[in-house]
């Protein structure tokens, strides 16, 4: 509604804390007061039964009333003795004042009170006879007879009635120290709701939520904090899937033109060629040979193209598509390697112990071929070496010429070549060391590449069984 005035949670709170406080403070300053004032009630009632009592006892011994008014003093000054019969008259008033016009007295409550219990008392009730207002006290006596004091409810007897003012100065003392122990802890439960709100407000925009944001030490302090951490946790989590979807759109972008691009060389020697071989049937053996050898170099190139294509496709599908089985990692390096000899004048040494894993064979295979050809095809080396500990801690390196140290960083982005026309005249596709780093990731394992003399590649692969140990 507009215009409407809005009171903070840490006010309302503080509102509700001292309303209720008032309240009981209120409840108990009345209770206290009226019990105070029956207290002295009932004492005043007691000083005059007993004034009573000793007049009861002395008209027992035959003493006339006049007699005793004079001879007793009262408890209070100006003090009015009433003697009533059983048949509710007056029988001596010390006022002076008996008269037949006066009204039964047995229907005055406190001579009702006194004939049913023994005694009774009225507070501040006026007078039929003289119009004043006076304390009552009846005592009922022998033969029916009721001595009833009375007195004058001045001044001085309305202040002994009262209830101590002491007692209501404390009392509020104690309210305002209450009331200021309410708003620090209205305020102390607020910080946690108002830090609360805020962080609601924060997420509600989209912005930047931290999960150290300070609470009160105390439990919905405690509750607010894990609310808030957690859902940073939760939008940390979920901004870092965004990253990594977008990563994951740019880097399929980002093949797919590369894909493109290299596809352009074969498919335009293959129609080169093709054309060449079409427009020229007269065309000389030697030079329809080398057509024919030319296609067949750039089909085979394709092909091993769209065979990386293919297996990094599968990979970026996830580890969770990929079937996985125990794999004698042994017999598998070396059988990759006796092809590898096939195709090559360098020396292959194999140094590691019978291991076992529980992964994908393929992929496995494309590790240490890729390995192989990529230091067969551009290391100039004599040797390679392979070498395993019982861990699973690997090390694939030649004795080449290496490469320069700036491009140690990026050999295994995707299409990523250091020599671009040695690379296509050597048949690579440029995605060898790519094929090699998500294989070893899908397998739980890291890889860094070094100089050691020639390239040196470090990397784990998860053995879960030694043979033979």
């Amino acid at each position: 509604m507009a215009g409407r005035i809005r009171i903070t949670f840490h006010y309302r709170v503080l509102l509700a804390l001292l309303g209720l406080c008032w309240l009981l403070v209120s409840a108990f300053m009345v209770f206290q007061y009226q019990r105070e004032k029956e207290f002295r009630t009932e004492l005043l009632d007691m000083e005059l039964q007993m004034h009573n009592e000793r007049i009861l006892d002395d008209l027992r011994q035959g003493e006339s009333i006049a007699s005793i008014e004079h001879r007793i003093s009262g408890p209070v000054e100006g003090l009015r003795l009433t003697l009533v019969g059983a048949d509710g008259s007056v029988l001596y008033d010390s006022n002076g004042i008996v008269s037949p016009g006066v009204s039964n007295h047995n229907n005055r409550p406190e001579v009702r009170e006194a004939r049913r219990s023994g005694s009774g008392y009225a507070v501040d009730r006026k007078s039929e006879s003289d119009d004043t207002d006076y304390f009552y006290s009846a005592t009922m006596g022998p033969g029916g007879i009721v001595v009833r004091s009375a007195a004058p409810y001045t001044h001085s007897l309305q202040t002994f009635l009262k209830a101590d003012s002491s007692f209501l100065w404390i009392m509020l003392s104690v309210t305002l120290a209450v009331c200021m122990a309410g708003y620090f802890v209205a305020r102390r439960i607020s910080t946690s709701i108002s830090r609360l709100s805020s962080f609601a407000d924060k997420a509600s925009r989209g912005e930047q939520i931290y999960g150290d944001v300070a609470f009160p030490h105390d439990e919905l302090g405690n509750i607010a904090a894990n609310i808030v951490r957690l859902y940073a946790q939760l939008d940390e989590k979920h901004q870092e899937a965004i990253r990594l979807e977008r990563e994951k759109t740019r880097l399929k972008k980002e093949l797919t033109n590369n894909i493109n691009h290299e596809l352009k060389t074969p498919v335009a020697s293959i129609g080169i060629y093709a054309e060449l071989l079409r427009d020229n049937p007269g065309l000389p053996e030697d030079r329809r040979r080398e057509a024919v050898e030319r296609i067949c170099e750039n089909t085979v190139r394709l092909g091993s193209l769209l065979q990386d294509v293919a297996a990094l496709t599968r990979m970026d599908d996830g580890a969770s598509v990929i079937v996985r089985e125990p794999v004698n990692l042994t017999a598998l390096v070396s059988e990759v390697m006796a092809v590898e000899r096939l195709r090559t004048a360098m020396t292959i040494d194999i140094d590691m112990p019978e291991l076992e894993i529980n992964g994908n064979r393929a992929l496995l295979e494309s590790v240490f071929r890729n390995l192989a050809d990529n230091a067969i095809a551009y290391s100039g080396g004599s040797r390679i070496t392979v070498r395993a500990d019982r861990q699973g801690n690997f090390v694939f390196r030649d004795n080449g010429a290496g490469i320069p140290p700036e491009h140690l960083g990026r050999i295994f982005e995707r299409f990523y070549r250091i020599d671009k026309g040695r690379s296509r005249r050597n048949g690579g596709t440029g995605l060898g060391l790519a094929i090699v780093k998500n294989a070893v990731a899908i397998h739980g394992g890291t890889i860094r590449a070094s100089l050691d003399g020639g390239l040196r590649f470090d990397f784990t692969l998860p053995v879960t069984h030694v043979i033979n140990s």
